[in-house]
């Protein structure tokens, strides 16, 4: 599938909690003429507290994307907390990827956004870092968590199910922050004259309107594993690889137990 622009951020490569093959299927099946990489792709936070972690597909992702480069996409990559230490770097180009703070972006149909990671939006990361990285232990162990259930509901025929996901929408101060999150970074963008913000960092994805400013976050590649594209027409639109690769699998599944079906009856 070919698209004007991908949007991806989050991707966390350097975690075992990263969905790197997933990544990887999904830069396979979509090309672009630009991809804007909004922050946390590498979490150099998790590297430094718990040693390098860099399995086969985490490189086989970074090769895709220089790859894609070098075949002329245009890539910008705009560090996020977790990679802030590519903020020394602005300017600079890796393979043909360039690092900037934040980028002004105009889709198709001429509308402008604001295109940043996040974090400087987050009071709880601007003014306390420790209690972001406290924060971050915690969802590790979330991440480590739910890994365990899932296994266990994967015995049972059952679906993916995201703990994280579901205490983002249960526990009342989640949901009030992630609204608080919304609502600071649309005003952000409404003062600078923009259409809307394009971001990441709290792995919630969405696409709305907020007081006639476009709010799109495009999720992560952890749990969610989501992208944002541009179509030709200037259109934004969410994409859900895990949903859709779950889709395919429960499709593979039918065909298998039809097929032994028929076999058992002939």
């Amino acid at each position: 599938m070919k698209y004007r622009t991908i949007f991806l951020s989050d991707t966390h490569l350097g975690t075992p909690g990263c969905q790197a093959e997933l990544l990887l299927d999904f830069l396979t099946k979509h090309e672009a003429d630009s991809y804007y990489l909004v922050g946390d792709i590498v979490d150099a936070w998790r590297i430094r507290r718990k040693g390098f972690l860099w399995p086969q597909a985490h490189n086989d992702v970074v090769q895709a994307m220089l790859a894609k480069a070098h075949d002329g996409a245009k890539i910008y990559l705009i560090p996020g907390n977790h990679d802030e230490f590519l903020r020394s770097y602005l300017g600079t180009h890796f393979g043909g990827i360039e690092v900037v703070r934040t980028v002004d972006f105009t889709a198709c149909d001429g509308k402008r956004y604001l295109v940043t990671h996040g974090d400087q939006f987050d009071a709880v990361v601007t003014n306390a870092k420790w209690l972001a990285h406290l924060g971050d232990r915690a969802y590790e162990f979330m991440l480590w968590l739910n890994t365990w259930v899932n296994r266990m509901r994967h015995l049972w025929g059952g679906q993916y199910w995201s703990l994280s996901k579901w205490a983002k929408h249960q526990v009342k101060q989640a949901v009030n922050f992630i609204s608080e999150y919304e609502n600071v970074l649309s005003s952000d963008a409404r003062r600078g004259g923009y259409d809307g913000v394009i971001c990441g960092h709290i792995h919630s994805a969405a696409i709305r309107d907020i007081d006639g400013i476009a709010y799109v976050n495009t999720g992560d590649w952890v749990e969610s594993c989501t992208a944002v594209v541009e179509r030709e027409d200037g259109s934004l639109m969410l994409i859900d690889w895990e949903r859709s690769a779950r889709t395919k699998r429960q499709r593979s599944r039918r065909v298998r137990r039809s097929k032994s079906k028929k076999l058992e009856n002939a």
